[in-house]
């Protein structure tokens, strides 16, 4: 008996416990029948740094609208549509079942993505970051305190569309409408 990992259809994971010699792995998926459901993908750790070498998905490429799987899968199944509930089982070298916990999968699971960005980490470091503009001047800085170097216009620049000039005048001498008279007849004449 080994445990296994599976991905419910809403993105859940969960553990499960699997008898190769007495469960049927689609049933642990809660699905009726085995029509359809099959080996995936399999995922290798060539780097040797989990207990297992691979890590396979069993799962259904079809079903009824609304029981698609909401879970993001590694590439290259990252952009496939799978249904219901999906089952993660891992294999050691030997290709011999061996313990899969949610902890190990989602150790994995970062390393098969090339590792994700600590946001925390990242918000923190910005906070600590040293404002370069603090030791310019404020000659050299605009009002708004970006530094004047040619980039950032000034609000009160001369410039032929500033609304400034033309504010309170109103003139329609460039309109393109024209009031028209227009007969209202039924003789064609």
């Amino acid at each position: 008996m080994v445990e296994i990992v599976l991905i419910e259809k809403t993105g859940e994971l969960k553990i499960s416990k699997y008898n190769p010699e007495k469960d049927e792995l689609y049933k642990k998926c809660k699905f009726k029948k085995e029509e359809n459901f099959v080996k995936r993908h399999t995922w290798e750790d060539k780097k040797n740094n989990f207990p297992f070498k691979f890590v396979s998905i069993f799962a259904r490429d079809s079903g009824k609208a609304n029981t698609e799987n909401k879970y993001d899968l590694p590439p290259p199944v990252d952009s496939v549509l799978y249904f219901g509930t999906c089952a993660l089982v891992a294999y050691d070298d030997n290709e011999e079942l061996i313990n899969l916990t949610i902890e190990l999968w989602n150790s994995f699971y970062e390393n098969l993505f090339g590792g994700f960005e600590d946001l925390s980490k990242t918000a923190e470091e910005d906070e600590n970051e040293i404002d370069e503009l603090e030791s310019i001047p404020t000659d050299l800085k605009t009002k708004q305190g970006y530094l004047k170097d040619g980039f950032v216009v000034e609000d009160n620049t001369d410039s032929p569309n500033n609304e400034s000039d033309t504010e309170g005048e109103w003139s329609d001498n460039m309109s393109e409408l024209e009031y028209e008279e227009y007969s209202y007849s039924d003789d064609e004449s």
